[in-house]
């Protein structure tokens, strides 16, 4: 992205609101279920949620410039399938004209805000399934963090449940991520144990009137095979924060993506931000996990 382009896209967003609705009823698509192949779609969604940090970088995604040049880079290498974010990033890059033959998903509730007391009351705060398809995009992605101890998760769970049923009806996908999770010391913790992957899988995948339009987002951890073997769901990979030798992460993924369900990636950190900063070379190398897969 230049500098120019940059300086375009402000302007257009203080003084010509109405590009946004034009863009993406201009934009050139493609369809999810023709796909046919492992997926990657680079997840941008973080920041809606205060998660502006990478391991070693607090302040990583704290430059919106800095983070539309990041996607931007992803989206333009072969391979990449599309963008999973929220309104703002999402115009930001309608608005510069990147989203053309793009899978769009956006993220819908990010009201749990990370370290806060209420984080645990996941409220619906960006896309609607309503708006998901008045925009043309191609689904909606939900967090589903399922804490026994606390009473929010009765809202979460039956939140989740009307937008995956809404999404379906608009023939949209739902792309749900869930969690079994708890309040450790002040702070959320996943269970990432195959019986706390489990657990969250199963009551995720029945959420809604219906599961035909419903994909899971798991994350990559020890005993994948068993997680799998939980759900007949298509599946997606988490990519999750680089905070490991980026040799043993590509590993981790090649070794999953494997596993009969799984049908894709889902990343963002992991390749926005990786060690080094070389994007493009991080993106490729997923890319080719994902052709050997």
């Amino acid at each position: 992205m230049r500098d120019q382009d940059y300086r375009d896209l402000l302007d257009r967003r203080a003084w010509q609101p109405e590009r946004v609705a034009a863009a993406a009823s201009a934009r050139r698509r493609r369809s999810l279920w023709a796909s046919g192949r492992q997926l990657l779609i680079i997840a941008a969604d973080h920041p809606a949620r205060g998660m502006i940090g990478v391991t070693g970088r607090p302040m990583a995604m704290a430059n919106r410039a800095d983070l539309l040049n990041r996607v931007a880079t992803a989206l333009s290498r072969p391979g990449v399938d599309g963008v999973l974010g929220t309104p703002d990033v999402i115009e930001d890059l309608l608005l510069l004209g990147l989203l053309d033959d793009k899978i769009v998903i956006g993220s819908m509730n990010r009201g749990g805000l990370q370290g806060s007391v209420f984080e645990f009351d996941d409220r619906f705060t960006a896309y609607t399934a309503e708006a998901i398809a008045r925009m043309g995009f191609d689904g909606g992605k939900m967090l589903c963090r399922i804490g026994a101890e606390d009473r929010a998760t009765a809202d979460t769970l039956a939140n989740c449940a009307q937008a995956v049923t809404e999404l379906a009806e608009r023939g949209l996908m739902a792309m749900v991520e869930p969690f079994w999770s708890q309040v450790v010391d002040g702070v959320v913790r996943h269970d990432l144990s195959p019986e706390g992957m489990i657990r969250a899988i199963s009551v995720a995948q029945a959420l809604g009137a219906t599961s035909a339009r419903t994909w899971l987002k798991v994350p990559v951890v020890p005993r994948m095979e068993q997680i799998m073997a939980a759900t007949t769901l298509p599946t997606l990979l988490l990519g999750g924060d680089p905070a490991h030798a980026p040799d043993e992460v590509y590993a981790a993924w090649a070794k999953a993506l494997r596993l009969p369900p799984v049908r894709g990636l889902v990343a963002g950190r992991a390749l926005l931000y990786p060690p080094g900063d070389d994007v493009a070379a991080a993106v490729d190398t997923a890319v080719g996990l994902l052709e050997e897969s």
